[in-house]
């Protein structure tokens, strides 16, 4: 992975230093909360419905041992001992002193972390595919280019103050576990039909009260083109987008105001005023990057441990079975670390945890840790003959629920228990699901289902993208949950299509339920996914399931 070099160093330490002097202001009363508050969300700290909230950037998902293990000290001494992984690969501690942030902050620079442009209208942290440099569908590890742009973006002079945030993703397979047609800027590796490899560039995606698919701007980019084309579109969006309604400032907005064709005109116009202008040091760097994300040292060993565990023990055999993808390279599999126990609080990890993880993968995992945009931890490298041992250690804190990609590994945001924009709660109604799936004992029986849980209309649990989506709102200072269909997050991007009438917080439990016994009734087989059966069957079964006495009064 990548490792800050002096100037990285010195570049965080003086933004820390000058942070510390702002927040000296605010405690002293030189600055009100109104002055304070672009300074600090150019520093990744939000205020919310409890308290200050830091964001730290974990770029492209990729954390080190020593990392892990500072965010978990970062945790019990200035938080109350956990951290929540977010859906763009970050780390959200939920309750710091504002005094105590500045010391959070230096703490981050000792490992090479901190939390700059992790708010604020600015171009986000930068996130890729968690499974990048390990799978087997894919045309070249992403995270190289991801860190191109990471470097590129912070701080860049024009972009500090975009009309509102934006969000790139890169992948570089076509699965896409990146999600890049939900973004402003989504960016795949791709080859020509003469093998060169390039990037496919998708602009004007985004989730939120308007969720938009993204569209392909360019079919095929070559690489030495990336930063000008990127810094083009952003350029072109920066002097279109609009200023005057924050709910149609995102650039999906400028899109479908100005049409692609028109956008794409713009972009070529201003791609050709600014290509002369990079002369190929960027290429020169980005070699040097890719240096840096070279493949781990692969071990061979025998496998006869791995195949006794799974004849012996039926419960390793199932978390093997669900949390463990292959990976490109003989006797290795991907790892999935569910931090989505039933009933936990998807997506929190306490410090202990933490410190477990980074000695796992310190000891069998090539010291390689992933955060993935589920809100799950991934461990890339693990060879096969060492899953029995980082399975024990995993179920001895609360971390081998076999769960990953059925109805419990739920995507929820912090809702109304911390946000101070949420409508509703959002992760009682994970845990409630969660925990009434696994009484019912029928998790594996349904198999793959996505359930995305969102707070608010701004989507953080990326709700339009569920199998089954869940949408908190406040009506009449009730909470009331309406349910989306159809949804998926794959290369073939669909938002999914709001059911009908929401239901109270009392409802949505049985509601959910219903709707898996509906698929479970109506599915042509065990292979079936819930998402395949929806597209067979179209809605119609499902809307039944979900308001049957809306259908009683139909039939008669």
């Amino acid at each position: 992975m990548y490792d800050y070099n002096h100037f990285d160093e010195s570049f965080v330490r003086n933004r820390v230093a000058q942070f510390r002097e702002q927040v000296g202001r605010r405690i002293s009363g030189a600055l009100t909360e109104d002055e304070f508050k672009p300074l600090r969300l150019m520093n990744g700290v939000y205020l919310q419905l409890h308290a200050y909230m830091l964001r730290v950037a974990i770029p492209y998902g990729s954390l080190n041992p020593s990392q892990m293990r500072q965010l978990a000290m970062i945790g019990e001494r200035w938080d109350k001992g956990y951290g929540h992984w977010t859906t763009r690969q970050n780390i959200q501690f939920n309750w710091p002193r504002l005094s105590d942030i500045p010391d959070m902050l230096d703490a981050l620079a000792d490992v090479g972390m901190h939390a700059i442009q992790t708010s604020g209208n600015t171009i986000r942290n930068v996130t890729a595919d968690h499974f990048a440099g390990a799978a087997a569908d894919e045309v070249e590890d992403p995270r190289p280019t991801a860190e191109l742009l990471r470097q590129w973006s912070t701080d860049h002079p024009e972009f500090q103050f975009l009309p509102r945030k934006f969000k790139l993703a890169v992948t570089g397979s076509k699965a896409d576990r990146a999600v890049t047609k939900a973004h402003d800027i989504g960016i795949r590796i791709v080859k020509n039909a003469a093998g060169e490899v390039g990037y496919q560039i998708l602009v004007g995606g985004g989730l939120g009260r308007t969720p938009v698919v993204g569209q392909v701007l360019k079919d095929f980019l070559p690489r030495e083109d990336l930063l000008p084309y990127v810094e083009a579109i952003v350029s072109v969006y920066n002097t279109l987008g609009r200023r005057d309604n924050k709910y149609k400032a995102r650039i999906k907005i400028t899109t479908m105001e100005n049409g692609i064709d028109k956008i794409h005109e713009l972009v070529e116009a201003r791609f050709a005023q600014l290509r002369p202008l990079f002369s190929g040091v960027d290429q020169e760097h980005f070699a040097s990057i890719a240096a840096d994300f070279t493949a781990p040292d692969f071990k061979t060993a025998d496998l006869a441990g791995y195949h006794a565990a799974r004849d012996a023990d039926p419960i390793f055999r199932s978390w093997s079975d669900t949390n463990v993808d292959d990976h490109r390279t003989d006797g290795y599999g991907i790892v999935t670390i569910s931090m989505k126990a039933h009933g936990a609080t998807p997506g929190d990890a306490n410090a202990d945890q933490m410190r477990v993880l980074a000695d796992l993968a310190e000891e069998y995992g090539h010291s390689d840790i992933r955060i993935s945009h589920e809100q799950n931890v991934i461990f890339p490298h693990i060879h096969r003959s060492d899953l029995p041992a980082i399975f024990t250690a995993l179920r001895a804190h609360g971390m081998a629920t076999a769960n990953a990609g059925l109805i419990s590994d739920i995507i929820a945001c912090p809702g109304m228990d911390y946000c101070a924009l949420a409508t509703a709660r959002s992760i009682p109604v994970a845990q409630e699901i969660a925990e009434r799936f696994d009484e019912l004992k029928i998790e594996h029986d349904i198999g793959h289902l996505q359930i995305k849980i969102s707070g608010c209309i701004n989507a953080c649990g990326h709700h339009h993208l569920g199998h089954i989506g869940i949408l908190g709102l406040d009506r009449a200072g009730v909470e009331n949950y309406q349910i989306t269909l159809g949804g998926d997050a794959g290369p073939d991007t669909v938002i999914g299509k709001r059911a009908g009438p929401g239901f109270a917080y009392d409802q949505i439990v049985p509601a959910i339920e219903r709707l898996v016994h509906a698929y479970l009734e109506h599915r042509e087989d065990e292979s079936e996914s819930f998402i395949d059966a929806f597209r067979r069957l179209g809605e119609a079964p499902f809307k039944a399931a979900l308001y049957p006495e809306e259908d009683k009064s139909h039939a008669a």
